[in-house]
């Protein structure tokens, strides 16, 4: 049976500023639009981080069982590991995906929202399913888009929507950026993982790009996320305050290009995580400095 830090770090706390990055950007897009409700605000990053929970464990559970994690490199697996039972891991994830809608569904009750329910039950599926399922998608370089579009497009949308019932070029902004960053995020993941993935038939994006590519895709995506902020910048010049995070990116960026030993990518998925947490927080000073006084 697995003790409580084996829990813990199955986990992957490390992500947790991916879940937490797009529904801050997004509820600072909604103070901009004079519309900030702290509640619903914590309703939507409830439900955020218990689908990256949600999500960490599953693939657990599906990689696990499939062997994909016999041999991989980084932190704890439990089922791979055999410190818990695939079944334990799988009821782990189904209840943080239980918990997540129960959350969502008294946010959209709040919020009047009514249509968003089919948005919340397509991310708990896409989570499920990306490693989940008999053909998962995330094993066929998809699961790049699932990040993407559910923790980036949909997390900061859909946090700015719950609140101000529309959306503003600030949050669009904000979304495609958050999403290149956690996408960056899984890119440094799946590169590191690229020889095992590739011997077991995990054909992500970064085993479909090559080695080379994929490394080089990482940085780009960081580049065009920060630089995106220079669309709305003009409306609003204290919005340049994201573009601070540029020497942050660099020794990321350095090790992604230059790390032999994949082991010595784990510490970037760390940094790229609070690269994330960072652009969110900045973006969210540049709003409240440019709001009325």
């Amino acid at each position: 049976m697995a003790s409580t830090a084996q829990w813990v770090e199955g986990a992957r706390l490390r992500t947790l500023p991916m879940a937490m990055a797009p529904v801050i950007a997004g509820s600072a897009a909604a103070a901009g639009l004079g519309a900030f409700h702290p509640l619903r605000a914590l309703l939507a990053l409830v439900v955020a981080l218990l689908l990256q929970i949600g999500v960490n464990y599953a693939n657990d559970y599906s990689d696990g069982i499939r062997g994909t994690d016999d041999a991989r490199v980084g932190p704890l697996r439990l089922v791979g590991s055999g410190a818990a039972s695939p079944a334990a891991v799988k009821r782990a994830a189904l209840g943080c995906f239980a918990v997540a809608m129960v959350a969502g569904l008294l946010l959209v009750v709040l919020s009047g929202t009514w249509w968003l329910l089919a948005l919340g039950a397509a991310s708990v599926a896409a989570a499920w399913y990306y490693t989940g399922g008999s053909r998962p998608y995330g094993y066929r370089g998809l699961g790049d888009v699932f990040v993407f579009v559910f923790f980036g497009l949909v997390a900061t949308l859909g946090t700015t929507y719950t609140q101000a019932l529309t959306v503003s070029a600030e949050a669009v902004v904000a979304a495609v950026a958050t999403g290149l960053i956690a996408t960056a995020l899984l890119m440094a993941n799946n590169i590191r993982d690229i020889p095992t993935d590739r011997a077991v038939g995990k054909h992500t994006l970064a085993v479909r790009l090559g080695d080379r590519a994929a490394r080089g895709s990482y940085v780009g995506m960081l580049a065009v996320a920060l630089l995106l902020v220079l669309v709305v910048t003009p409306a609003n010049p204290w919005l340049l305050l994201v573009l601070l995070l540029a020497p942050v990116c660099v020794p990321a960026c350095r090790r992604v290009l230059t790390a032999k030993d994949r082991a010595q990518l784990i510490p970037v998925l760390r940094q790229t995580g609070l690269i994330n947490l960072g652009y969110s927080i900045l973006f969210t000073i540049g709003i409240l400095l440019d709001l009325p006084s």
